[in-house]
């Protein structure tokens, strides 16, 4: 039977303290032992089911964490406070001074920065490739490689990674395989194509309401236990731990994921082929001119679509703006960063998610100044919403 990550989200089971028909939320920071053994076998990590700091976990971030990892298909998970304190910890957690990372060039500009900026005063470089590039990649591992990083979908190109071709890399070269699969939550299932760590900011389409940040990795019971290990845990030493209240909040919005993830999908599909029959230089993975749709139709879960992410060429920075201006003042949308909201959300990564990579670097991988992001939004009529950013595409002289 093939794996349907809702299905699998679906089928979990909890239940409140007092009967409720969701989980109670664990409102402490601290928890109280019976005997002072059991405080310093649980310190230790050998007392299952008891709680010792909300730092290290909560009952509400397990619930959390037991959802995404069925989500996922992987043994457990472990929740942080945002997908950078995610996606930091993990990468902490495997490399030490000395190690190499060979990642993808066109990934979110804040991991770009940690990886580019931060990381090497720890002693840990890294090489950025191009992802689609097989060769490229091989070629960039050393024998100090430890970690093969990529995004499922990256941010903002939409390029798609061959998930089933890494993992064979990553495993004949014994590197641990990440992928962030935040663009594509439901859509693509990496654990199930040989991902070793799955990534996801739960701030975007997993939590899918803008009003709180999160992140989750996702793996084997060991690898997320080094994660919480008093002793030497990225996660509760560099302490992004999730509140609770969070953990409960992005719990309840997750079972309604699936149904936005495919209304997500439908309106990017109907608006990435109306734009592209106008002549708007558009890229869509559910577009046949998109170089990866035919790899990404061999890994998705059909039923969930080519994800709510697309982008357009507005031909120059000033265009760009005078568009996003407009479609916002016309109420189509907000321009903000962030993506995975009810409302369509727009911005010029060049400017904004991706300013932290040099300009000569943007414009090697082709990211121009023109570009926008579009996050597409829930829209109930998106052939009225398509008419009006037409009228507005016109207005500005993109078309």
């Amino acid at each position: 039977m093939k794996f349907n990550p809702a299905d699998k989200i679906q089928d979990l089971q909890y239940f409140g303290e007092f009967g409720g028909v969701n989980p109670s939320i664990s409102d402490s920071s601290t928890y109280t032992f019976l005997s002072a053994k059991t405080m310093f076998d649980t310190f230790e990590g050998n007392a299952d089911g008891c709680y010792l700091y909300s730092r290290h976990s909560s009952p509400s971030n397990l619930y959390l964490g037991q959802a995404l990892a069925a989500m996922e298909g992987t043994e457990t998970a472990n929740v942080a406070a945002t997908g950078m304190g995610a996606i930091t910890a993990a990468i902490m957690q495997l490399c030490k001074s000395g190690d190499h990372i060979v990642s993808s060039r066109t990934i979110y500009g804040g991991t770009y920065a940690f990886l580019k900026n931060f990381a090497p005063g720890f002693g840990i470089n890294t090489s950025f490739v191009d992802i689609t590039n097989l060769n490229e990649i091989e070629a960039s591992i050393t024998n100090q490689s430890k970690v093969l990083y990529c995004e499922t979908v990256s941010n903002p190109l939409l390029e798609v990674a061959d998930l089933a071709a890494l993992s064979k890399i990553a495993k004949k070269h014994n590197l641990t395989l990440i992928v962030d699969n935040t663009f594509s939550p439901l859509s693509i299932s990496p654990a199930q194509m040989g991902a070793d760590v799955v990534i996801h900011s739960l701030t975007k389409f997993i939590n899918g309401s803008s009003d709180t940040m999160g992140g989750v990795a996702c793996g084997t019971q060991g690898f997320i236990d080094s994660l919480r290990s008093v002793n030497d845990g990225a996660n509760m030493l560099l302490g992004a731990s999730m509140d609770s209240l969070r953990a409960a909040s992005i719990l309840k919005n997750m079972r309604t994921l699936h149904i936005r993830v495919k209304q997500h999908s439908k309106n990017a599909q109907y608006l990435a082929e109306k734009f592209e029959n106008d002549g708007i230089r558009t890229v869509y993975p559910g577009l046949k001119s998109h170089a990866s749709h035919d790899l990404f139709k061999s890994m998705f879960n059909e039923e969930y679509g080519f994800g709510g992410m697309l982008t357009i060429d507005a031909g120059s920075l000033e265009k760009a703006n005078e568009l996003m201006e407009m479609m916002q003042d016309k109420n189509l949308g907000y321009l903000a960063v962030s993506l995975g909201f009810y409302k369509t959300l727009f911005s010029a990564p060049g400017s904004s998610t991706s300013s932290e990579i040099p300009e000569e670097e943007q414009k090697e991988m082709g990211l121009t100044e023109g570009l926008i992001r579009f996050s597409i939004g829930l829209d109930n009529d998106i052939v009225r919403t398509y008419q009006e950013m037409k009228n507005c595409m016109k207005a500005v002289g993109i078309l």
